[in-house]
């Protein structure tokens, strides 16, 4: 076979082939929806592929059949390929065979492509929806002890007014840390005992000497980062479920220490682990549903009795 021969081939396919093959990408594209994909979607394309294999295979024949006329002069081997290539029904099978190659290949990668945007869709979805239940969750836990508080201060008026004055900035600092740390995720530890500490303090104009407070933290924990709010809330349950519930109070202690890559955070508070009759356990829930949000399976939470005390626990991995 001569040069010409051989280059005519190829370039003829593959003018044939991209020819026919950009029309019928362009009616798939604008016909065809993937995203509600049936009966009449299957017969649109099945339509499609055989009009498109005819116009393949018309365009070869017209090809070829210009070059045998206006080409250079063809060899008997060239001549016997045309007639046999240029037979209706090797024709009509080779253009149906390229063509719904090409629709397989083209179908393939449309589904990849469109797994591919459903799953960066739904990771988006999970991402935005998981956000706005950590927004839920730690709306709930904003201090709903403010009122009490408030209450708490009038009466504290009467009695020393400058005292009254330093707790209305302790409880303004703690609102204002919930609003302002009410669209993140993490905080370091010191900024969480700020919290901690103004909420013991007022906590002790209520339960005046019946409360006890006592933290030990380990300084290289004080930068580590937690999710906000949530030593407090269980300081804030020790001293409503624990405290609160005895006649001559007692103490709660805080201990914060990490061993290898977790974080241990233990707060423990006399009394017992008592559920209160139609109490909605809001805290507990809380807590473990924001470390199931955060961090998966890798952070544990834990409470128990033991010894006249109560120990909350919880674990989280650093980082």
């Amino acid at each position: 076979m001569s040069l010409s021969f051989v280059l005519f081939s190829v370039i003829s396919g593959l003018i044939a082939g991209i020819g026919s093959t950009t029309i019928l990408r362009f009616y798939l594209r604008k016909k065809i929806s993937f995203d509600s994909f049936g009966f009449k979607q299957f017969s649109t394309i099945v339509i499609a592929t055989v009009v498109t294999a005819v116009l393949y295979g018309a365009l070869s024949y017209f090809m070829g059949y210009a070059y045998a006329k206006l080409g250079p002069e063809i060899s008997e081997l060239e001549k016997d390929l045309f007639k046999a290539y240029n037979s209706y029904w090797l024709l009509a099978f080779t253009s149906l065979f390229v063509i719904f190659a090409w629709l397989i290949c083209y179908l393939v990668i449309k589904l990849l492509l469109k797994i591919n945007k459903d799953r960066i869709e739904r990771l988006e979805l999970n991402t935005n929806l998981k956000q706005a239940q950590l927004n839920t969750l730690k709306g709930q836990i904003n201090p709903h002890f403010m009122f009490n508080s408030l209450n708490n201060i009038r009466g504290l008026m009467l009695e020393d007014v400058d005292k009254s004055r330093e707790m209305l900035t302790k409880l303004s600092e703690m609102l204002r840390y919930s609003l302002t740390k009410n669209n993140i995720n993490s905080i370091a530890v010191e900024e969480e005992l700020e919290m901690v500490d103004n909420y013991i303090d007022l906590s002790k104009i209520q339960f005046e000497d019946r409360l006890q407070f006592e933290k030990s933290v380990d300084k290289e924990c004080l930068q580590v980062q937690i999710p906000p709010m949530i030593i407090q809330l269980l300081v804030e349950n020790a001293a409503k479920h624990g405290i609160s519930n005895l006649k001559d109070g007692g103490k709660i202690s805080l201990n914060i220490d990490k061993h290898a890559k977790v974080l241990s955070i233990k707060v423990v508070n006399t009394g017992k682990l008592r559920i209160t009759k139609g109490s909605t356990q809001v805290g507990l829930k809380n807590i473990k549903q924001r470390l199931k949000l955060l961090y998966g399976d890798k952070a544990t939470f834990k409470l128990k009795e033991a010894n006249d005390e109560v120990l909350a626990e919880i674990k989280i991995p650093m980082s």
